[in-house]
């Protein structure tokens, strides 16, 4: 997965990367299937022990162009945890109350605990997107944003919590079909906006945006992964991978059990 990581202070250029690319793996989206799943199970065993450690702290963050498949990555890669050690935080439209206070009063309230992963549908870096893309705050605004993120990402590394941030890096093909899927299949109708047409004229902007908070964010303590996602299946089996390496990095266990336990007999 290396491949795939944002070297810090690298420069990056995203029209160059491949959404389509499937090179880490060489076997056939089968085979990429199955280990996938393998993969699922090793990281339901992983979360348990981080849960009944209670020691770690992780946050995972999913960034994407519309239909770029946060929903999909989050169902398919987290299926099987324990819902007890695993949450979802989605970020939409700042609400009055969070508007009154700086913009990342709202997610530093989000952020994992002790003994849970924490997965961000969508995240603070929207504030050097959305508001970048569509002028709703001046460039010296926004512009001075990236440091905050950073210090702010250092300071939750600092006090425990592993990160790891991954853009799901779409074609504006494969957004196409994937718009047209909402439209043509009846089950999909809900999820389909007409407000996501108008974000779609403004790809490159959004590209651009992308490019900038990508190379400005990666960090040694909150690396940035640009995730082929074209290939739904090869898209989770490259998250999944780097999860469970970086799990069992952390060198967890089981707590000890309590003293005398094996003189107990249950009548």
């Amino acid at each position: 997965m290396n491949r795939y990581r944002v070297t810090p202070g690298s420069d990056l250029d995203l029209r160059s990367l491949d959404p389509a690319d499937s090179a880490a793996f060489e076997g056939a989206k089968k085979e990429g299937r199955k280990l996938a799943s393998n993969l699922n199970a090793r990281l339901e065993i992983l979360q348990e022990v981080l849960y009944a450690e209670n020691r770690h702290k992780v946050l995972i963050v999913l960034q994407a162009m519309d239909t770029g498949g946060k929903d999909g990555t989050i169902r398919h890669v987290f299926d099987g945890t324990n819902p007890q050690g695993v949450t979802v935080a989605s970020f939409k439209k700042p609400t009055t109350e969070e508007m009154a206070h700086d913009y990342l009063w709202r997610v530093h309230a989000r952020t994992p605990k002790r003994g849970e992963i924490t997965i961000f549908n969508r995240s603070h870096y929207e504030d050097v997107l959305v508001v970048r893309v569509h002028d709703l705050v001046p460039e010296e605004v926004w512009g001075r944003r990236y440091e905050h993120i950073n210090q702010f990402e250092k300071r939750l590394a600092d006090e425990g919590t592993t990160i790891l941030k991954f853009f799901l890096h779409i074609s504006k093909d494969e957004q196409k079909a994937r718009l047209q899927d909402r439209l043509d299949i009846q089950e999909k109708n809900w999820k389909f906006a007409a407000g996501d047409l108008d974000e779609r004229k403004l790809w490159d902007d959004y590209l651009d945006a992308y490019q900038d908070a990508l190379e400005r964010t990666s960090t040694e303590w909150a690396p940035w992964y640009v995730v082929p996602a074209d290939r739904k299946w090869y898209r989770n089996l490259m998250i999944s991978e780097v999860l469970v390496e970086t799990l069992e990095s952390l060198e967890m266990r089981y707590p000890d059990p309590e003293p005398g336990l094996d003189s107990i007999i249950i009548e």
